[in-house]
């Protein structure tokens, strides 16, 4: 096979030559500075393209045409295998030597050729080495690239002007009739003869497609990596972390590529290069970028990397005004999609627009000081940090629609972590106004789906989850919200299929593990539920509310030694109003009534709108023989306002029902309790605890057979006998023993304090 060129180079399959380059068509090799370069077999095949017409602008189709066939291949093939060549040239695509790129048209070779004909052998200009005569090229004409020549050993010498493929294979030109008798055998035998040549032809063909058949590619695909800050200020690390968020979603919006979630630092332990991760996640390239911000100036040095070979594709450093960012990310947006896909028509614009999100680069930095909290702080009150920071942001640009969407998401956990009923109406007005700015945004649409699933509408809640997952940051948490949405709906199989998507996308993510330990306890998983928090807190260990609610599993499982310390080693990270209530349930199980009513009054001070606690505090304060009545009342009377507040924004709590029946019976009110209790077994969710809590308001009501059977019920479901044992009610009455012994009133002793296990871990 020969190579075909135009110019002023001549036939024949001698090397090309440019500085300390050569590149070897017969050989298939490229060598910079003597040392081999690997170079897939196309690349090469563009190469040798270019090569064979020095100076001459070749287009992008016709390259596309003549190395691809063009069938089902993108431009940003073309682009990827470019930045491969660069790569191996040693080639600056800013200050190209070799390779100069002609936007939107095509490439040219615009090196030096060395001149191979000054060796003393001058070349045969009408016929090449083998005698075939060569027909001078009128077009652009590329031959597949020449695969290496074998050597062949041979009886005798070929005759003048063979090529050794026709002394391979021919008789020899001797005398005697050995010779003679096997060129009749071949003559009579002519269905032989095309047997043989067809063989060699297949052989030949599969050869040729094993060498420059292309190495098997991903589709246009890209993982954003979290940028890496090297500002001198070490608690910068949000700014970088919320550029590589916003242009991961920014790109998510870029028909025809496919954009990666993004990976938990602990998931991506053990895979810090570019071909480890992509393996991983099945993506064709790695983005990332280090941002040092100081002062008024950020300087982002951002790179493209391919996971096939570890090749850098494309790198840029940009030294900007701060205020310039917006304009920066689009510019390392653009550049990332013309590498991939080409150019796109109205794309950069498209791009600019998404990564363009308030008018103000002072409130975009706030609001990303919001994301943060909302992301990483577990401190007791980072919901109302975190809405602070999204309050400032709006002061900034009163239309930034995503820090509207971070209040109403912040307002949500405030709902579900501490009970605060008045966070639902101001999330519920937060979410108004974001759809109201921008209705296109996945971080709304997110929102929206935890609003309409505190709301209990199902349908709404997974519409708006769906619609969310269009934005790869938005994916985790919607697949988690969809499978909350599925438990409450007694759809556990969906649930877990949620579950299992949110993993695949973040794997060994401790945040996502403690969501669905959580869930597990809520559906009656006991075992599974803390095998789950086990797991995420070796993941996660300095997550207070991780341990917290590994603590307050543990108490379900009767493991108090284990609870304990769980609940300590919490509140050594952040004491927090959860943490504090559950260790003085702790405490009044183990009879230290002064300790846990101590310790209740400090979760109250850091939380008094948790209906929860308050009833707590009250059990503690009747078994206390220091507390006076009307501290009991008070407190009691606390948490049934309380919860009626809660409930009417979470009706379908059964829980939560069934503790104000509990707090009904106290304060004397029987009717209502008796109602609570038949409404709460009505409804779905947390069998155990909701059958615990009315055996409870049923044994205060004079109820014992009907309270007997709540406490089966709550056994079946996992409920620990040291809960049930612990319980002063249930001894005093009678209803730890054989039916028909009890021998106390009704009313004798208090109940105990239940307290929630922990919160949904992260925001």
């Amino acid at each position: 096979m020969n190579r075909t060129e135009s110019g002023a180079r001549g036939g024949g399959a001698t090397p090309y030559r440019f500085d300390d380059i050569v590149v070897d068509p017969a050989a298939h090799s490229l060598l910079r500075a003597g040392v081999p370069q690997p170079v897939e077999p196309k690349a090469f095949a563009v190469l040798l393209a270019l090569l064979q017409h020095p100076g001459e602008l070749i287009g992008r189709d016709d390259l596309l045409d003549l190395v691809w066939g063009h069938r089902h291949v993108t431009p940003g093939v073309l682009t990827r295998v470019i930045a491969q060549l660069r790569h191996a040239l040693g080639d600056d695509p800013q200050q190209p030597r070799y390779i100069q790129t002609r936007h939107a048209l095509g490439y040219s070779f615009i090196g030096q050729l060395q001149d191979d004909t000054d060796t003393g052998t001058p070349p045969a200009p009408a016929s090449d080495r083998t005698g075939v005569d060569v027909v001078p090229a009128t077009g652009l004409q590329m031959a597949p690239p020449e695969l290496p020549t074998s050597r062949h050993v041979q009886v005798g010498s070929p005759r003048q002007g063979r090529t050794d493929l026709e002394s391979t294979w021919s008789a020899p030109e001797s005398t005697p009739a050995h010779g003679q008798g096997i060129e009749r055998r071949w003559k009579q035998r002519p269905w032989l003869v095309l047997a043989v040549l067809l063989s060699c032809a297949l052989v030949t063909w599969a050869v040729i497609q094993r060498v420059t058949a292309p190495l098997p590619r991903l589709a246009a695909s890209i993982a954003v990596m979290p940028f890496t800050s090297l500002s001198s200020d070490r608690n910068d690390d949000y700014f970088a972390e919320g550029l590589a968020e916003e242009m991961r979603d920014a790109l998510a919006g870029v028909k025809g590529l496919k954009v990666a979630a993004p990976l938990s630092s602990d998931a991506r332990n053990g895979a810090a290069d570019a071909k480890a991760l992509g393996a991983r996640l099945g993506v064709a390239t790695i983005l990332d970028a280090s941002v040092r911000r100081e002062g008024s100036r950020v300087r982002i040095t951002a790179r493209l990397s391919d996971t096939a070979t570890g090749f850098t594709l494309w790198s840029h450093t940009y030294d900007r005004e701060l205020s310039g960012i917006f304009t920066t990310q689009s510019e390392i947006a653009s550049e990332v999609v013309h590498a991939l896909l080409g150019a796109i028509p109205g794309e950069s614009d498209a791009l600019a627009k998404r990564l363009t999100p308030t008018r103000s680069a002072a409130a975009f930095d706030i609001y990303l000081q919001g994301l943060d909290l909302l992301h990483h702080d577990t401190s007791s009150d980072t919901a109302d940090k975190a809405i602070e920071r999204f309050s400032q942001a709006l002061k900034q640009d009163s239309g930034f629609a995503k820090a509207q969407a971070g209040i109403c998401r912040a307002e949500i956990w405030r709902l579900e972590s501490k009970h605060s009923a008045e966070a639902f109406g101001n999330a519920k007005l937060a979410c108004q106004r974001a759809a109201q700015m921008d209705p296109s945004l996945p971080e709304v649409d997110l929102a929206m789906g935890d609003l309409y699933r505190i709301a209990g509408d199902s349908e709404r809640a997974l519409q708006y989850f769906r619609k969310s997952m269009r934005a790869p940051d938005m994916r985790v948490r919607a697949h988690i919200g969809a499978a909350i949405v599925y438990a409450g709906r007694g759809q556990h199989d969906l649930s877990v299929q949620e579950f299992q998507q949110a993993l695949q996308l973040s794997p060994n993510d401790p945040i996502v593990l403690g969501q669905l330990g959580y869930q597990q306890y809520l559906d009656g998983n006991l075992p599974q539920a803390v095998i789950s928090l086990r797991e995420a807190v070796k993941l996660r260990p300095g997550n207070a509310y991780l341990w917290d609610t590994l603590g307050g599993l543990y108490v379900e499982a009767g493991n108090n030694a284990d609870a304990e310390q769980a609940m300590l080693h919490s509140i050594a990270i952040e004491p927090t109003s959860s943490t504090l209530s559950n260790l003085g349930l702790l405490k009044y199980q183990a009879g230290d009534y002064a300790a846990a009513v101590d310790l209740q009054r400090q979760a109250i001070a850091l939380d008094p709108q948790d209906f929860e606690i308050w009833g707590n505090l009250g059990g503690a304060l009747r078994a206390d023989p220091r507390a006076s009545a009307a501290d009991v009342h008070k407190a009691y009377e606390q948490a049934a306002v309380r919860a009626e507040a809660y409930l009417r924004v979470q009706p379908d709590s059964a829980r939560a029902v069934a503790l104000l029946g509990l707090y009904r019976v106290v304060l004397g009110d029987t009717a209502s309790a008796r109602m609570l209790v038949k409404r709460a077994e009505s409804l779905p969710g947390q069998p155990g605890e909701v059958a615990l809590v009315n055996a409870e308001t049923l044994a205060l009501l004079g109820d014992i057979e009907p309270a007997r059977q709540r406490l089966a019920t709550a056994r079946a479901a996992g409920i620990a006998d040291t809960v049930i044992a612990t319980n002063l009610t249930f001894r005093r009455l009678g209803l730890l023993s054989a039916p028909g012994t009890a021998s106390k009133s009704v009313g004798a002793e208090p109940p105990v304090p239940r307290e929630s296990k922990g919160h949904p871990p992260g925001g």
